[in-house]
């Protein structure tokens, strides 16, 4: 008998011990592809190789295999940002699959990547927000696919955000100034897809706040961002080139400004369903911290702000990828 039991425990000890078989994946088909390789590549280089067994997966070639492989698979990391990525569709994929996953569900990322349905949830809950209108090209565009500048404007002033409304890392965004600018802003967005949203521009402090959890998450310190000298906001080339912006955490924030603007990202993660990671940015204006947009899968690279918040908790990277694979592995996820 006592050899018996020594053998099970022996058994679940090595099961205890085995490694995660963890399918990474990265890359995919949006405009933010090369940031999500970048993502996938720290990732993987921060996984303790002892804890996990990582496979390599791209969705712009390798679902087939992924789909083959899912029954020897644990738990997969979508390193993946944008379209086809971010808003829902590999989480429908992997739902499907039966095969858990770092990040928030497919309903929490669809209404995430929708920058409208982000802002009705968030006035739905009196969370502040900047006025916006949201434009459909055919509704907008005469026969000679000219805009009627006025009738766009409507109550809303220059200057003006205007911005694809699903697309992240600022891809397609411009700050309008005048009538000239909004035609060229507007064919820019209307690039990345059929509708468009105008918000009237918010000047001020720039901060950004990630939240991590299922049941009770927790908020990570606040980053202030300041763009360098040239960057009107914190666009592409400031979010992703060394040098282009400062990063400041922790920041300045006191002690009440800094338990408001965590209360208010905890409360869009919740609002919006998410899970495990969000990132939610602000503007303060006048002692008020608006609500720009949450993340449901904010980068993860050696310039991003998640890992740089991590960090100022007390989280190593590693420590950081462990958690929200535990998250993911939680029951009833």
């Amino acid at each position: 008998m006592f050899s018996g039991l020594l053998a099970l425990a022996k058994g679940l000890e090595s099961l205890v011990m085995s490694p995660i078989r963890l399918a990474l994946i990265s890359g995919g088909k949006s405009t933010e592809r090369e940031v999500s390789l970048a993502s996938g590549k720290e990732i993987l280089a921060h996984l303790d190789p002892k804890r996990y067994r990582v496979s390599l997966y791209d969705p712009r070639d390798d679902l087939a295999r992924l789909l083959n492989d899912a029954p020897q698979l644990d738990v997969a990391f979508p390193a993946l940002h944008g379209l086809y990525g971010e808003d829902g569709s590999v989480q429908g994929f992997l739902t499907l699959l039966g095969l858990p996953y770092v990040g928030s569900g497919i309903l929490s990322s669809a209404l995430a990547i929708d920058k409208r349905i982000t802002k009705d949830l968030y006035r739905s809950a009196n969370l502040p927000v900047a006025r916006d209108l949201v434009l459909n090209r055919a509704a907008i565009q005469g026969s000679d696919r000219k805009y009627d500048i006025l009738q766009i404007l409507g109550d809303l002033k220059l200057p003006l955000v205007v911005k694809p409304i699903n697309q992240g890392s600022s891809v397609g965004l411009s700050i309008v100034k005048t009538k000239e600018e909004l035609t060229l802003a507007l064919d820019l967005a209307f690039k990345y897809g059929a509708d468009v949203m105008l918000e009237s521009y918010l000047e001020g402090r720039e901060y950004t706040v990630a939240v991590i959890g299922n049941s009770h998450p927790i908020a990570l310190p606040p980053i202030e961002i300041i763009p360098a000298e040239g960057h009107g906001f914190f666009d592409y080339s400031a979010k992703y080139d060394p040098g282009e912006c400062q990063e400041i955490c922790p920041c300045d924030l006191p002690a009440k400004e800094t338990e408001e603007v965590s209360s208010l990202a905890l409360k869009a993660h919740r609002l919006l369903g998410c899970r495990g990671l969000s990132r939610t940015d602000f503007i303060l204006v006048d002692e008020v911290f608006y609500l720009l947009e949450t993340n449901t899968l904010p980068g993860l690279t050696s310039q991003s702000l998640v890992p740089k918040a991590a960090k100022a908790y007390g989280l190593s990277f590693a420590a950081l990828l462990d958690r929200l694979i535990e998250l993911a592995l939680e029951p009833n996820f």
